[in-house]
């Protein structure tokens, strides 16, 4: 058993921004941040486009980032959380330039200002192609300096510890569940442990890895979510699954698809169907720069219509020059499967991309189980609504864990006064994980097989567009494989594997669940069944 501070679950931009304010705040405090892969292994690195920030008082201003945000949310935005994502944001921004991140800026001196879909300014801050990877670089580099710090890779969380352990009912009805840490697979050692902590920071990602084509990373599988669900904590808005319109099509590549920035768009790329049409200005008057749920469903109507599995994208009008210094990771890459921008189109199609919903927040940061709080992808803030804008992601990011950090700081002098969470005392009581009776699993095709399964029936039953058939048997499916699962997970010696695939149908389970409840279409979510909006306007919690 081990004992720490402050947990962080996660790596990215979320979770080392919280572990590196804390480290700072409290020298004498222990941080333990755990994660399942490398430490560098997150969303984060593979965001391209950027950063949006309204920090051109001449051009720009709050409010028209506010507008903007609002508008891509489709009606589900909180006002309140948007107001002070984007009013803190060139604070935050001005934070991680400290610590060394860089960004591209104009011969002036002045940062270059980006524009994407749905922005009505150039406000996207960037570093070439590469601006997650960059961030992620400058705050590993800092926090690898702080000595009340450790970071564990390769380690595997399995569940939270709540009463529930203790021998407590817990439900979602009950009050006042509390987090007292976490049981982990130690994938050296291939132990579970147990971690106590007096505040825990669920900074898991995203869940992309439920779908067939995605452009996260092979750990973006939800399990964040799913923990916080089967702990009875709140869910939220699960059905809003944002699919990026133009990742480069390659067909069965077996890796995540490469993903085209919207950026690319922004600076003048033009979308085009198989008979060489700009097809966008049919679907919206901002054409090529509408938000990102226009755009997708746009293209997955003219691949039906065309009876393609790809669009194009026309960036031959671009210099050389222009493009490789602003794309220079895009440029490689499609030269390297034998695409030349200056003479061939792009193929590109849309790919799961971003949770909007998750685990379920208030302003500062925390989840409804007490002392654990979650930011960045895996939580559901109320910063995207709908639809999320593009290039808010990584400014929520580290605007909530700055306020999740802020909330802690008071939070952990309450902590060690409560009864209930006197952490120490708990220790003694919280079981050991009861692996008896389990054996290795005979055949791992078992999970993989349901891993497949599992990709095809979200990718073609719960994409895009869906309809109330489509879900019916989706949800069908699921119950299906999460029968088969659990038994699995009962009776077998717990692997990476099997715990992704019992978390990723869980999140699937949730995001259909949300999908069947919402009778209309909005934002991310379009049912044919119900193609408008319906008057009530609300957030769909599990």
């Amino acid at each position: 058993m081990q004992q720490t501070d402050f947990l962080v679950i996660g790596s990215g931009i979320a979770g080392l921004t919280y572990a590196l304010k804390a480290a700072q705040h409290f020298p004498d405090k222990k941080i333990l941040v755990i994660t399942k892969a490398s430490a560098d292994e997150t969303n984060t690195k593979y965001a391209q486009g950027g950063i949006a920030i309204a920090n051109d008082p001449e051009n720009d201003s709050f409010e028209k980032h506010i507008d903007d945000t609002l508008i891509a949310g489709d009606g589900l935005c909180n006002r309140n959380v948007v107001e002070i994502v984007i009013k803190d944001g060139p604070e935050r921004i001005s934070e991680i330039i400290k610590w060394g991140a860089r960004f591209d800026k104009e011969n002036d001196g002045d940062y270059k200002r980006g524009k994407e879909g749905g922005h009505s300014e150039f406000r996207i801050l960037h570093y070439k192609d590469v601006t997650g990877k960059e961030m992620e670089r400058a705050l590993l580099e800092v926090v690898a300096k702080q000595e009340n710090i450790e970071i564990v890779k390769h380690c595997f969380v399995v569940d939270i510890i709540t009463q529930h352990h203790l021998g407590y009912l817990v439900t979602k009805a009950t009050p006042d569940i509390e987090c007292y840490g976490v049981y982990v697979l130690n994938r050296k050692t291939n132990n579970i442990e147990k971690i106590l902590s007096k505040i825990t920071l669920f900074a898991t990602g995203g869940n992309g890895q439920v779908y067939r084509t995605t452009t996260n990373p092979s750990v973006a599988t939800g399990d964040g979510i799913a923990m916080v669900y089967r702990a009875k904590g709140r869910i939220e808005n699960m059905e809003f699954i944002q699919f990026h319109p133009t990742a480069l099509y390659e067909p069965h590549t077996g890796e995540h698809a490469f993903l085209i920035t919207e950026a690319v768009r922004g600076d003048g790329g033009i979308l085009r169907n198989k008979k060489e049409e700009a097809f966008m200005e049919k679907y919206d008057p901002r054409k090529d720069l509408a938000p990102r749920d226009i755009v997708a469903r746009a293209i997955d109507s003219e691949m039906k219509r065309m009876g393609t599995e790809h669009v194009w994208l026309d960036c031959r009008h671009f210099s050389k020059q222009k493009f490789t210094g602003h794309f220079p990771n895009i440029y490689e890459k499609c030269l390297s499967v034998g695409i030349d921008i200056t003479k061939n189109m792009i193929p590109v199609a849309p790919a799961a991309h971003y949770s909007c919903g998750g685990i379920k927040t208030d302003e500062w940061g925390r989840s409804s189980i007490k002392n654990l709080y979650a930011c960045g992808e895996c939580a559901s803030t109320g910063l995207h609504g709908a639809n999320r804008l593009a290039s808010n992601s990584l400014l929520e990011a580290m605007v909530f864990a700055h306020r999740c950090f802020l909330d802690s700081v008071s939070k952990l002098s309450e902590s060690a006064n409560s009864p209930l969470h006197s952490w120490r005392g708990v220790g003694g009581e919280v079981p050991d994980w009861n692996a008896q009776g389990t054996i290795e699993p005979r055949e791992m095709i078992l999970i993989t097989q349901s891993l497949k399964e599992l990709q095809l029936v979200m990718s073609d039953y719960v994409g895009i567009v869906r309809n109330d058939i489509r879900l019916q048997r989706a949800m069908r499916r699921l119950d299906l494989l999460w029968e088969e699962t659990e038994q699995l997970y009962e009776s077998s010696t717990l692997s990476p594997q099997l715990l992704e695939l019992r978390n990723m149908i869980t999140v699937g389970y949730l995001i259909v669940k949300g999908a069947s409840l919402r009778k209309e279409s909005r934002g991310l979510h379009y049912n044919t069944d119900y193609p408008f909006k319906s008057n009530l306007i609300q957030n769909i919690v599990l």
